[in-house]
């Protein structure tokens, strides 16, 4: 904050990351952080606030991206059934609870019995671990980004980190998720929408819950979306097709997958065995 925009230079950037990088820091944050303020000073020479920036020059420090976490098939057993013990337990919750009220002749709150998901949390996951989509476009998904007749959902451009549109097939365990919860819900706007009817932000506090019910450690939720990439690449699915269905710009952010199809690699070499 103490320097002006055209005092930002390529050398004071490169000082400021060692300075980082002694702190601790991680390569990868600090390229995030220098990214973000390439995008600033962009943006104020596109507004005519300065005449140019130099901060292209800085090469990203490099990054180890062939380390993919994803789950193995005992800890997606586990957070499956951790889903499924949850959702039985609020049930039980508000069925425990509706007995009260109604000892008590109080109004009693809607069952949870008729509906497949108590709540949204579920169908979230679901949803993530079947479509590799990122947390914000499932937030900010709408009923009309879904068809249900050719089985595909629609990232529309102004949701997704690339900027572009993207459709999405479905699989049965993604369109019987969805179908459910248009049926739990409604089929309006939002698909999951927030206690105000907006779009929800946040799902943190019940997904750190959720792992720790499972005893799943070091997994965030972005690690569904590997998750996702990883299961398609280890049942032999192309890279292309994976980057496209991911929304991947270009091949070099795929190929951290790679390595999870060693089957390729052999059959390659003994084409000349």
């Amino acid at each position: 904050m103490d320097y002006q925009l055209s005092d930002i230079k390529p050398h004071l950037i490169e000082q400021w990351r060692i300075e980082r990088k002694a702190k601790g820091n991680k390569n990868a944050s600090i390229n995030r952080q220098v990214t973000n303020l390439k995008s600033c000073l962009s943006r104020a020479v596109e507004w005519e606030v300065i005449e140019k920036h130099e901060l292209h020059k800085l090469k990203p420090l490099p990054e180890d991206n062939s380390k993919v976490r994803y789950l193995s098939k005992p800890e997606e057993a586990a957070l499956r059934h951790a889903l499924r013990e949850r959702d039985e337990r609020m049930k039980q919750e508000r069925d425990s609870g509706n007995q009260h009220r109604a000892e008590r002749n109080n109004d009693l709150l809607p069952s949870l019995r008729d509906k497949t998901f108590a709540d949204h949390l579920e169908p979230i996951v679901l949803l993530a671990m079947n479509t590799g989509m990122r947390r914000g476009e499932i937030l900010s998904l709408c009923w009309d980004d879904i068809n249900f007749d050719t089985k595909t959902l629609t990232v529309q451009f102004a949701n997704a980190k690339s900027g572009k549109t993207r459709h999405i097939p479905l699989n049965g365990e993604a369109f019987r998720t969805l179908k459910s919860w248009q049926a739990d819900t409604d089929k309006n706007g939002i698909v999951f929408k927030g206690s105000t009817g907006k779009a929800m932000t946040d799902i943190g506090k019940a997904w750190d819950k959720l792992l720790a019910d499972a005893c799943i450690t070091r997994f965030r939720f972005h690690d569904l979306r590997h998750h996702f990439a990883s299961k398609l690449v280890m049942a032999s699915v192309d890279l292309n097709t994976v980057r496209e269905l991911l929304g991947h710009g270009d091949l070099a952010m795929t190929l951290r997958y790679a390595h999870l199809a060693p089957e390729h690699k052999a059959a390659a070499v003994n084409l000349i065995g």
